[in-house]
């Protein structure tokens, strides 16, 4: 009997429908790993690609149930139609919900993505203040060396906020919707720790390098003064060598 046999094609549609979605849409998700997330994405992916190819089965039992309407008597047409009816509604409902959730993971995905990708570039900043704070521990030199030095830590510690915004940002956007929390948690806490650390490490040998500074600008100036004191000395030495003078004649310069 044709209207059994179009029957059983619908129910079996309905039966796939359903299963899918209590596979994909109905269960409760927890992403506590990005392995964990990334393989949701790909299921999610496979699964919107098989509702796409039942489109074409969908297409065929729509039209081998409207040949078998114009045909039939019109006592079978209306449960038949209302079955097509409901199969039609529920495929193209599955199809936009399985679109929409593949969508919203993709996006997740993509938010991880870019938060890794913030914080390996706040991480290198970090390696380079490190560097240079090491660079800086026991500086030698004058008051010009030492202050290129500064000038440098300086220009070093002026770094844009922008990516720490964008990390906190995205951090935000993904907990809240409880994706990898805890993993996130974590990485800010280590991230955001020795921020903290180099930041206070920093503003420290900034003062000590300023320190410093005065104390080679000091050092100069009295070598100066020594140096000019020297030269007079040194000059009134050569006049009086220069006229034959005695040291007991000028005891003062002899002493």
């Amino acid at each position: 009997d044709k209207t059994v046999s179009l029957r059983k094609d619908l129910s079996e549609m309905h039966e796939w429908i359903t299963q899918a979605e209590e596979e994909y849409l109905e269960r409760d998700f927890e992403y506590k790993t990005p392995d964990e997330l990334q393989k949701a994405v790909e299921e999610l992916k496979r699964a919107k690609e098989e509702a796409m190819q039942k489109e074409v089965k969908v297409k065929l039992v729509t039209e081998s149930v409207n040949n078998f309407i114009a045909k039939a008597p019109p006592s079978a047409h209306e449960a038949l139609k209302k079955e097509l009816d409901v199969l039609i509604t529920s495929y193209q409902r599955l199809c936009s919900r399985l679109n929409g959730k593949c969508k919203t993971l993709e996006e997740v995905w993509a938010c991880w993505r870019e938060l890794l990708s913030y914080l390996d570039a706040e991480n290198k900043w970090l390696n380079e203040v490190e560097l240079k704070l090491k660079a800086t521990e026991n500086i030698q030199g004058g008051a010009e060396e030492i202050s290129e030095s500064l000038d440098s830590l300086e220009r070093l510690m002026r770094h844009p906020e922008d990516n720490r915004n964008q990390i906190r940002e995205l951090a935000q956007t993904l907990t809240d919707g409880g994706i990898l929390d805890e993993l996130i948690n974590e990485k800010l806490e280590k991230f955001s720790t020795r921020w903290e650390e180099l930041q206070q490490e920093a503003v420290r040998r900034q003062k000590s390098l300023e320190q410093s500074i005065q104390s080679a600008q000091e050092t100069d100036k009295t070598l100066r003064l020594i140096q000019e004191s020297l030269a007079v000395i040194d000059k009134q030495l050569t006049a009086y060598i220069a006229d034959r003078v005695d040291a007991a004649q000028v005891p003062q310069e002899a002493q």
